[in-house]
């Protein structure tokens, strides 16, 4: 099964290096070496596409595209979207507060287990270091209404760390979300849609280089238009929605043709 790893970046040259490369050289360790790394620079100013051209030239597993359109971390997971190859894909951050473990254990679930693969930072066996308390406060509020409006159990469904196989991917479409509302849209729309998913506990640590461009204030109406859109939906389907995989869960299985057809298909 080849992964894809999309890592939407602005700004992150002092940073996108070191990410990728850890992530790169963890996932070799691991023995998975069917893999890319697609950095989307979503409007850069400071190299940040650059670091990562320079480091393809090394691995040619290590690429980067640029958003030209209009920027936003929506924008620019949804053009990663459209641009991966592998039969599963993983959304991981630029500023490397995600763990290259973490991605492993998604691999496994996603080539063996379950169609989406979710990270909860928030049960037994997660680790959080360096927290802001008041965006903890506010995460866990969100979560919770998620949780009950939703029914669901899992409980960090903000979090853009996740992975999906390449048929989820397609069976979400369209994605309507410029901005990190997107972490929302695509694992609830994976839900309500009828995939199957596994939740484990994952690792995370605040940034140490650059600055955060989430601003709470900005997205909080972003995050409820997108909840709202998809509740609805779940209303409107909840009682006959099937799996469109089929009703018994299949693990990738390798075949002639190519790995990104055969899943997508």
């Amino acid at each position: 099964m080849k992964l894809s790893v999309v890592i939407p970046a602005r700004n992150e040259a002092g940073i996108i290096g070191q990410t990728i490369t850890a992530l790169r050289d963890h996932l070799d360790q691991a023995g998975i070496h069917n893999f890319e790394i697609l950095v989307v620079d979503d409007g850069s100013s400071d190299g940040t596409y650059e670091v990562v051209a320079a480091e393809h030239e090394r691995d040619p597993r290590l690429r980067a595209i640029r958003n030209t359109g209009k920027n936003g971390f929506g924008r620019a997971v949804a053009l990663g979207l459209s641009h991966f190859t592998g039969d599963a894909v993983v959304i991981y951050m630029a500023d490397a507060s995600d763990s290259p473990a973490d991605v492993v254990k998604y691999y496994r679930i996603l080539r063996d287990e379950a169609d989406c693969a979710f990270g909860s930072r928030f049960i037994r066996g997660s680790k959080v270091v360096n927290y802001p308390r008041f965006k903890l406060v506010i995460n866990r509020i969100a979560n919770f209404v998620i949780q009950v409006m939703f029914g669901i159990p899992l409980n960090d469904t903000t979090n853009a760390f996740k992975g999906y196989r390449a048929n989820v991917i397609e069976g979400c479409r369209p994605f309507v979300s410029p901005h990190f509302n997107m972490t929302i849209e695509l694992p609830l729309k994976a839900i309500v849609r009828g995939y199957s998913y596994k939740i484990v506990p994952i690792s995370w640590h605040n940034r140490a280089v650059g600055v955060s461009s989430l601003k709470l204030r900005e997205q909080g109406s972003r995050y409820l238009y997108t909840l709202l859109t998809v509740w609805f939906e779940w209303l409107l389907v909840r009682d006959d929605v099937r799996r469109p995989t089929g009703e018994v869960f299949q693990p990738f299985v390798a075949s002639s043709e190519p790995a990104a057809t055969q899943l997508r298909e």
